[in-house]
């Protein structure tokens, strides 16, 4: 298993102190280059070779400084001397290598640049300091497949726009709803149609040209006269009607049956629609269709209907581990075999795919199409160069093995329309591999898109039994990407959906949404046994947000699924950033998880070093839902620690309105009015100044006596404020605390204590806690620990905890957010260490805390930088390490993997009651 991208970060980090002052090629290559590999985690011995001779294009012989066959060729040079010049000689050299040696990157470097060189000659360069950010490119050799995904063509938002424009001029002069929808959506069919061949090329722009008034007076009546055209058969028209007219084809599928009110139109909505016609859209993807959707809602009716826009790159995300890369590899396997592709074709047209939240069908559109793409190839291994008099027989893959369920009726019109349009561009595809014509207009088949609520629809229902199957049909696949929607902006009838999916479920509400489609598939994959393989079973994906894989929702979700419905994860994508090129675009923080109650022994995870790049494939055993390799396992919210330790609490709550709180300047000022109140003043640490540095101050007014207070009227003053700001509250409990004006809410002041930010940066390689006495008041973006030692600080401060908060806490966006309850209370803490492992701990706890003191100009969010942390303080954190490394085992850790797969295992033991807490020895009676 390759090292996780953290630890190969660590060691990138070290490396580059190390070798910062080195520059003389003859003395320090080899052990440059043997160090360089050892940051993925690789053996010199076992992969390269140094100095391999080789045969130059001249005949004469050259030196290669480091060749590791089909991978990486190496050139190290002085520093200062010609890089471009060693690229060359590089080039030079793999004249001379088999074909099979041929390495896939060249890497030249002087000890302080390297210049890495892919297959295509594409260089990437970068500065050794700097190599911390750039190890992401090596993904290769440490073990990581690096995937790439196509972007999709900027000219579907050209048309997006164009179109919403013309939606919001129609919906100007009162032409709406319904009506205004499902013109809309014919307008698009007629454009795409205008261009790809479902009508003569070019005969709607020139009917629109030829035939409308220049200031679109008579625009609206020709429309109508065309949409009725299009919904009768060639042979039913009338015998006089308008040539140009009559040139348009019948269309069927009940797109153009219903007639709809005549709509009006100005010259500027005319150009508008002539602006649409002179787009190509033949060379638009359907999956514009989604984002005309969005460039069509405003931003409130987006959140609300969670009308989510996926782009073609995230889509493949799911569906290529999902079905795609297995069907691939089937049609691999046959070795163009007639039998085995005719036997992998008709399974191919018997699957069926269903996308339960499907909005303008962007999933279903790029699957279809990706099917149709393979059964292209396996038909040309069928036919094997013959040909054939009419091809249409030879496709059996159609639109009709798809399905959706959409909440808004628009969208799913335009994902059935979009289904035909991809339908057609696929018969074009074929046709132009064959040189025959593959049409299927009129419309035949058509996909079933179900307008309603997901949640409540039997999604079995929409499938008809064919008249060739034995039994119930079921899908093989669903997936998509479900309305993410936290608790707290879920509607009334949302929050009563999740109601009704976790009736049964403990503290569900704190669910997000996304979670119901996990729950109603699982049940359909518990209550539906795919025809004809009931080994296989229904597979799942799903695009959602990554707290459900995160903090308090892991155990309330995954426990249910595991327990209830025996789900296995399959392949998971972790964490990363979501977005496309909608109008209104989104970006939030995702994950993909596909998942069966079937298992599979080859699952996959697709980790992110940087979460705006590309993933990196590992292959795993098992998933668990924190989506790393683990049994499967879930964290469940504690009110207590699971080992003998203090306990953690959130920090004071004031609810007083800040009219208790003062700046530096507040302070000082005020002193000078109102010096008596200085013994009431007390320092504050929240996260942001404790992190940053700054400082803020508090009234603690705990001891104060009434007569002291009203000899102060600048603090009474403030005192009143608090009063009416309770007063004025809608909630009970804060116009309770109007009896109490003087006081926090909470009344937390230990004497000592260790505080713990409540959100942090994810960029550092450790949250920065810190010890703090009854002179500040902490408050609720902190956790405390009273009454906390030294020992319990190294714990906490040391890479074996921060290994554990990574993977269970929640998170804000992508920044860590602590937790007591899931991360704290459920940490493993050693076992039984020895006195001497204990104060090996607390002497490196406190040069830890004497380092950061020797830096007092500097904040901690400067010194846990991980571009600037001092080496001073990275040494101390390092034997800090070793040493709580040292308490839960004597063989240290090698991996974050490692760690984390430890602290499961100890996290078992303990939770299993094999090893209860330690007691505490009983008081002598008096």
């Amino acid at each position: 298993m390759p090292l996780s991208w953290n630890e190969i970060k660590i060691r990138a980090s070290q490396f580059s102190k190390e070798w910062e002052n080195t520059s003389r090629e003859e003395a320090e290559a080899q052990p440059f280059l043997i160090e360089f590999l050892n940051i993925f985690g690789i053996t010199r011995r076992r992969v390269a070779t140094f100095e391999h001779k080789i045969k130059k294009a001249d005949a004469h012989s050259g030196y290669i400084d480091l060749l590791w066959k089909g991978m990486l060729l190496v050139e190290m040079k002085s520093r200062g001397e010609d890089m471009e010049k060693a690229y060359d000689q590089a080039k030079e050299y793999c004249h001379g290598l088999k074909e099979h040696e041929l390495p896939k990157f060249i890497m030249i470097c002087d000890f302080r640049t390297f210049h890495l060189y892919d297959e295509y000659g594409v260089k990437i360069e970068f500065e050794l300091p700097k190599l911390i950010n750039h190890v992401r490119h090596f993904g290769d050799i440490a073990g990581y497949q690096q995937h790439s995904f196509k972007e999709q063509d900027p000219v579907n938002i050209k048309a997006a726009v164009l179109m919403g424009k013309l939606h919001d001029k129609l919906k100007e002069i009162g032409y709406t709803g319904h009506h205004l929808e499902l013109y809309l959506v014919r307008l698009l069919f007629i454009l795409f149609a205008d261009d790809t061949n479902i009508f003569d090329r070019g005969i709607f722009q020139d009917y629109l040209m030829q035939r409308t008034a220049d200031d679109g007076s008579d625009l609206a009546q020709h429309l109508d006269g065309l949409f009725g055209v299009l919904n009768i058969h060639e042979s039913k028209r009338l015998k006089i009607i308008d040539e140009q007219l009559n040139a348009f084809p019948y269309v069927n599928g009940k797109l153009f049956e219903e007639r709809l009110p005549l709509a009006a139109f100005d010259s500027a909505m005319r150009k508008i629609l002539i602006d649409s016609g002179t787009l190509d859209w033949g060379q638009i993807s359907p999956a514009i269709f989604g984002s005309l959707f969005q460039s069509v809602m405003n931003e409130k009716e987006r959140r609300n209907l969670g009308a989510h826009y996926t782009s073609e790159k995230n889509i493949m995300k799911v569906i290529k581990p999902l079905f795609l890369d297995d069907l691939w590899q089937e049609f691999t396997d046959t070795g163009r075999n007639k039998n085995k592709l005719s036997k992998l074709h008709e399974k191919i047209s018997k699957l069926r795919f269903l996308d339960p939240a499907c909005g303008c069908g962007n999933f279903l559109i790029i699957s279809y199409r990706e099917l149709r793409i393979l059964e292209l190839e396996i038909v040309k291994g069928l036919l094997g160069g013959q040909t054939v008099t009419n091809i249409s027989h030879y496709f059996l893959v159609d639109v009709d093995q798809f399905y959706g369920i959409e909440y808004e009726e628009f969208p799913s019109q335009i994902a059935q329309v979009a289904m035909w349009l991809i339908d057609h561009q696929m018969n074009m595809l074929a046709s132009e591999a064959f040189g025959e014509y593959l049409p299927r207009i009129p419309l035949k088949k058509s996909p079933v898109i179900k307008h309603g609520n997901a949640l409540h629809i039997d999604w079995q229902s929409l499938i008809q039994p064919l008249p060739q199957d034995v039994g119930q049909p079921t899908y093989n696949y669903i997936f998509g990407n479900p309305p993410f929607i936290g608790k707290q902006l879920q509607s009334k009838s949302q929050r009563e959906d999740m109601e009704m999916i976790f009736s049964r479920v403990k503290g569900a509400g704190v669910l997000d949404y996304v979670t119901s489609w996990y729950i109603k598939a699982s049940k359909y994959m518990l209550e539906n046994i795919p025809l004809g393989n009931p080994l296989v079973g229904t597979q799942v994906a799903f695009v959602s947000t990554n707290s459900i894989c995160q903090g308090e929702q892991v155990g309330l979700l995954w426990t249910e699924l595991f327990n209830k419905y025996k789900i296995k994860i399959l392949f998971a994508h972790t964490t990363f950033k979501w977005s496309n090129e909608a109008k209104g675009i989104a970006a939030v923080y995702v994950i993909i998880v596909g998942f069966s109650n079937i298992d599979r022994t080859r699952k996959k995870i697709f980790s992110y070093t940087d979460i705006k790049g590309e993933p990196n494939e590992t292959s795993a055993s098992n998933i668990n839902p924190y989506l790393i390799e683990g049994r499967d396992f879930a964290l469940n919210s504690r009110s207590k620690p699971i080992n003998n330790v203090p306990e953690v609490f959130k920090g004071n709550q004031p609810t007083e309105g800040g009219h208790l709180f003062l700046t530096e300047d507040e302070r000082k000022e005020y002193l000078k009015a109102e010096p008596g109140g200085k013994k009431y003043i007390k320092a504050v640490v929240s996260g942001r100044e404790y992190l940053i540095g700054e400082k803020r101050y508090c009234f603690w007014l705990v001891d104060a006596s009434p007569s002291e207070l009203r000899s102060l009227p600048l603090l009474m003053k403030r005192v009143s404020a608090v009063r009416e700001m309770r007063l004025e509250s809608t909630f009970g409990d804060t116009r309770d605390l109007a009896d109490t004006p003087t006081l926090f809410r909470d009344l937390k002041n230990p004497s000592k204590f260790i505080v713990i930010p409540a959100t942090t940066s994810e960029n550092r390689m450790y949250i920065p806690f810190g010890f703090f006495t009854a002179t500040h008041i902490p408050i609720n973006s902190v956790y405390i620990i009273p009454d906390a030692t030294l020992y319990h600080y190294g714990i906490l401060q040391s890479i074996m905890h921060m290994s554990w908060v990574r993977y269970t806490c929640g998170r804000l966006e992508s920044r860590y957010r602590y937790s007591k309850d899931i991360v704290y209370n459920n940490y493993p803490w050693p076992l039984s260490p020895t006195e001497k492992q204990k104060q090996a701990v607390e002497v490196a706890a406190q040069v830890v805390l004497d380092t950061r003191a020797l830096f007092p100009e500097s904040s901690l969010a400067d010194l846990y930088d991980p571009t600037a942390m001092p080496r001073a303080l990275v040494k101390a954190h390092q034997v800090l390490d070793k040493a709580v490394d040292q308490c839960y085992r004597s063989q240290p850790f090698l991996t974050e993997a490692k760690r984390i797969e430890y602290l499961f295992e100890l996290y078992d033991t303990y939770t299993s009651g094999l090893f209860p807490a330690e007691k505490k020895g009983r008081k002598k009676s008096k």
